[in-house]
């Protein structure tokens, strides 16, 4: 599989930021989220060339220094990849407070041409990622910042699992959240950005700007809404930057729950799904300050907004 090579430049942003996301504790050890028993001692986790601890913690250093940094599973399989990132996980939630649940990226047909993936790709949210509503995010933040209109379903039930359509999953959604995520690429520029490298580091999480909750309380009726919205994306000025239908993401987004079920995850009451990027993914320096998501056609066309302060 070919490799896409990062080039991007470094950013110069902050960590300091106001705002944080109330409410989501410890559920559960981290490496049953990731990858089942790739690290507890199974034929998996024996078979997995898992990065080397000096590597994760290089790649921690990096990443809370905000230092574009070396990719982490380069040539390596899949099943190699979800390994590091289980160690990876363990390390950062040190840093980024405990796993709350997962994340989709890659999840629609351009970003997967673009990566040479014939598939989405699997990551997890962290509890100290999450800011709220009209978040002030101070840089620098990341060191390859950017931004994505995204959304969050949260887990009524672990009946989730025994979804096999859209609708039956949204029947175990107890609310959707509109969802600014602010992920972070990482990687200095002539590193190997392929679904192996993506997944290995994590698929980016660093911060995300959680939106109020919408309960589903007539499940038909959200998994329509949801169907049929329009996602707006705006940059702080205002100015209409991308918008995409909620068929953007996987033809839905409740099929980023059946892919990650289909992938090996197990999910629990509680746990929170980042369904992915509806439209491009945004360098946050090109969004004069700020950034805006609406999403038209779910009852009251909620918004979500986050603003950016101290850019060098």
């Amino acid at each position: 599989m070919s490799a896409y090579r990062w080039g991007g430049g470094q950013m110069s942003m902050s960590r300091h930021q106001t705002g944080r996301a109330p409410g989501w504790t410890k559920r559960g050890g981290i490496c049953a989220l990731l990858a089942g028993a790739l690290l507890a001692g199974s034929a998996i986790g024996a078979m997995a060339d898992c990065a080397r601890e000096e590597d994760i913690a290089r790649f921690v250093s990096d990443y809370m220094a905000f230092e574009p940094t070396e990719a982490l599973g380069v040539g390596g399989s899949m099943i190699d990849a979800l390994c590091t990132q289980a160690r990876l996980a363990e390390a950062l939630s040190l840093h980024l407070g405990p796993v709350i649940g997962y994340k989709a990226g890659l999840t629609s047909a351009p970003a997967q041409e673009h990566f040479g993936a014939s598939e989405p790709v699997r990551g997890v949210l962290y509890r100290d990622m999450m800011l709220e509503d009209a978040a002030v995010v101070t840089a620098p933040w990341a060191s390859v910042a950017m931004v994505e209109a995204d959304l969050v379903l949260e887990i009524r039930d672990s009946a989730v699992n025994a979804a096999v359509t859209r609708e039956e999953v949204m029947r175990n959604v107890s609310a959707i959240y509109p969802f600014i995520e602010l992920p972070d690429l990482a990687l200095a520029q002539g590193q190997d950005m392929t679904p192996e490298t993506i997944t290995a580091m994590g698929v980016g999480a660093r911060l995300g700007v959680l939106g109020a909750a919408l309960p589903v309380g007539d499940p038909a009726a959200m998994t329509e809404a949801l169907a049929e919205m329009q996602v707006e994306l705006r940059d702080g000025t205002g100015e209409l930057l991308t918008t995409a239908p909620g068929t953007a993401v996987l033809g839905h987004p409740a099929e980023a729950v059946l892919w990650l079920h289909g992938a090996g995850v197990t999910f629990k009451a509680g746990d929170l799904v980042s369904v992915g990027s509806f439209g491009p993914l945004t360098p946050a320096q090109k969004l004069k300050g700020g950034a805006s998501v609406i999403y038209r056609g779910l009852p009251g066309d909620p918004e979500v907004t986050v603003s950016f302060a101290g850019s060098s």
